[in-house]
């Protein structure tokens, strides 16, 4: 196999620890191989944290390899410690199998599933049957305590309760790994980093049960700035049902996000390619929105579809303006195809006379002008109330307009959630 993915992994920043980088490297060059990661069904939708796994399936898969993605029917009966502060709810099995659904069907939009290709298996079908005393017997004997306890997703849990049911879920893990290894010849496992201590407890179990060498790897776990996770909004997370985080919202959170995170983000959760992500993210003022309007757009698209993302760009771009109007900025995006002119004619607008900006006309005048409000009392008591944004910042008080507030020769104004209009400067 010619496409060395691995290193395409490495260079978009896609891999955070590996058992064995050599042995994966050359493995993954000589012949297809069949990989897995799991999703626990504990919402009947995944959220944009999972993004990384899917795409580094879609990554893996068109570069011929077999990925087996684990519904964890089994799994999720007891509840991954990992990351959490505090024990996850219980969930019902009805209700399991109902996320389980939604799941599925979700990851059919990004995989290509058929039995040579790539395969959807649920662990319920191995787990649910287990036998206590003989899993214990057979598996748990092949386990320490005392190394279990050193896992950080254990050791972050014992100071604040880890219940014994969590405590097991290590031990499941691992099981996966030993059952598709032997069924499926699967030697690797992916996930995020908070799974290393579950991958390295299964590919031992391996080594124990099989004397076979299996392999490891993880993702970064995404944080804010601020370090915050990543995914997570005023609203709660954003989720990749439309159901729940509608198209328009999902666009606008990857359009909004920050500028030192717009070349990791590009790298992690969109295929164009890396050296166009170098020469994006190296854009200044308008060519970096730009590039963020790229971003959303093609994360949008690979969740949505391509019409869905050019309804939520063409709509973003009627109340906000466009980054790029004339085309200047190069990429492979399909994004540069797609029409603004209907989307610019809907947003009602006005042209600003240059001379009356340099009156000193404030925000208040400019609110009462564009006809968004009526008196400058209803314009000062939407600004206290917060309701007032200039280019999508809100406004905290009353100041004069300058020339650095037009990107493009363009002002929006919003009041409220949904009345925007466009105030324009002559070209």
């Amino acid at each position: 196999m010619s496409h060395d993915v691995y290193q395409e992994l490495g260079e978009r920043g896609l891999i955070y620890q590996s058992t064995d980088a050599d042995g994966l490297r050359s493995l993954l060059q000589k012949s297809p191989q069949t990989f897995y990661i799991g999703f626990d069904p504990t919402a009947d939708s995944l959220h944009v944290g999972s993004l990384i796994p899917i795409i580094v399936m879609m990554h893996l898969q068109k570069a011929g390899h077999r990925p087996i993605a684990i519904l964890g029917g089994g799994t999720a009966m007891v509840g991954d410690p990992s990351g959490k502060t505090e024990m996850r709810l219980m969930l019902t099995p009805a209700k399991i199998v109902e996320n389980g659904k939604g799941i599925a069907a979700q990851l059919a939009r990004f995989l290509d599933f058929n039995d040579d290709k790539c395969r959807l298996i649920n662990n319920a079908d191995w787990l649910s049957e287990l036998k206590y005393v003989d899993f214990l017997r057979d598996i748990g004997r092949h386990f320490s305590v005392n190394r279990m306890l050193t896992a950080e997703s254990y050791k972050q849990r014992l100071e604040t309760g880890l219940s014994f049911i969590e405590f097991n879920y290590m031990l499941l893990q691992a099981y996966d790994f030993h059952v598709l290894c032997k069924e499926q010849n699967c030697r690797i496992q992916m996930g995020g980093q908070d799974q290393w201590g579950n991958i390295v407890a299964g590919i031992d179990l391996i080594r124990r049960t099989q004397s076979l060498d299996a392999y490891g790897i993880t993702f970064p776990l995404l944080t804010t700035s601020n370090g915050e996770k990543f995914g997570k909004t005023a609203g709660g997370a954003v989720w990749l049902a439309a159901e729940r985080t509608s198209v328009l919202d999902f666009y606008q959170f990857w359009r909004n996000c920050e500028d030192s995170e717009l070349e990791k983000l590009l790298n992690f959760f969109t295929f164009l390619p890396v050296s166009e992500i170098k020469y994006l993210a190296q854009l200044q003022e308008s060519g970096i929105n730009r590039a963020k309007e790229i971003l959303a757009y093609e994360v949008t698209a690979l969740v949505h579809g391509q019409e869905a993302a050019a309804t939520a760009y063409k709509t973003a771009v009627s109340r906000f303006g466009s980054a790029d109007p004339e085309l200047k900025i190069e990429t492979s995006s399909k994004v540069r195809d797609i029409s603004l002119q209907a989307a610019e004619e809907n947003l009602p607008s006005l042209e600003l006379d240059q001379a009356e900006l340099e009156t000193g006309m404030t925000l208040v005048d400019l609110f009462i002008k564009t006809g968004l409000v009526k008196s400058k009392g209803q314009t000062r008591r939407l600004i206290e109330q917060g309701g007032a944004y200039l280019n999508d910042v809100r406004i905290g008080k009353d100041r004069p307009i300058t020339p650095n507030d037009f990107k493009e020769n363009i002002i929006t104004l919003r009041a409220g959630k949904k009345r925007y209009f466009q105030v324009r400067l002559p070209h």
